[in-house]
């Protein structure tokens, strides 16, 4: 059977997500069953909200091996939050973010980006091409893309989606770009200068593992947990 088909199960759903259920119910449901019972009746109390792309390859519980309740995750096209516009528009991602810092308090909050983000590499194709179409109302994508503009215009030089580095500075700068919308919501100015709130920013390199944070005080990008990332692949058999 080629990749993209799927075979479907009784249910009606695809076979695999059957299959994952059923893995899930026999084990980790069984294993945590006191867990989920705990958050059906009291609720969830995450301390941690992560921002991070929809992308299928980058999953938040999956890279900090988080349990039920753990996380407050929102995900969408390059991890981007637009900035604070109190208007009469469905604000999706600012709901989720007011929700978890008003309601939940979540004390951090993390901006997640990701090597080869496919959102970010779409900026840099229609932003370097001056003869690609003007967007459409129903351009639901490249309307939301729009938001890593300013990004791009820091980076000082013309977009050029074919050269690696380029793209990679890219995904850096919208993360620092995300943080800056986020601190336009007046909640978020208030929450994190009282320090209730702290934001960070960080971006999960898909090809070797790596997870590198932002220093806000440098502009840099570090990489985390040096000495278990060097463990782990020392250990490693390939």
């Amino acid at each position: 059977m080629a990749d993209h088909e799927q075979s479907f199960g009784a249910a009606g759903l695809p076979e695999t997500l059957i299959e994952g259920y059923e893995s899930f119910i026999r084990g980790r449901f069984l294993a945590d069953h006191d867990r989920f019972e705990e958050l059906a009746v009291r609720g969830q109390t995450p301390k941690t909200m992560i921002i991070s792309c929809c992308d299928s390859r980058v999953a938040p519980e999956t890279i900090f091996s988080a349990g039920p309740g753990e996380l407050f995750v929102l995900r969408n096209v390059a991890a981007l939050v637009p900035p604070y516009e109190p208007d009469d528009h469905y604000h999706g991602a600012s709901a989720a973010l007011e929700y978890a810092v008003m309601a939940l308090k979540v004390s951090d909050l993390v901006v997640l980006g990701h090597g080869q983000c496919g959102g970010v590499r779409a900026y840099a194709e229609i932003a370097a091409d001056p003869d690609a179409p003007r967007l459409s109302h129903s351009d639901f994508i490249g309307d939301w893309i729009k938001m890593l503009g300013p990004a791009a215009d820091r980076l000082g030089v013309r977009p050029n989606p074919k050269d690696a580095d380029y793209v990679e500075r890219l995904e850096f700068e919208s993360v620092r770009q995300t943080l800056r919308n986020l601190r336009s919501f007046p909640m978020i100015q208030v929450l994190e200068h009282h320090r209730h709130l702290r934001l960070h920013g960080a971006l999960f390199r898909i090809m070797d593992g790596r997870l590198l944070l932002l220093d806000e005080s440098t502009g840099t990008f570090n990489p985390v947990c040096d000495g278990a990332y060097a463990a782990a692949f020392a250990e490693a058999r390939f």
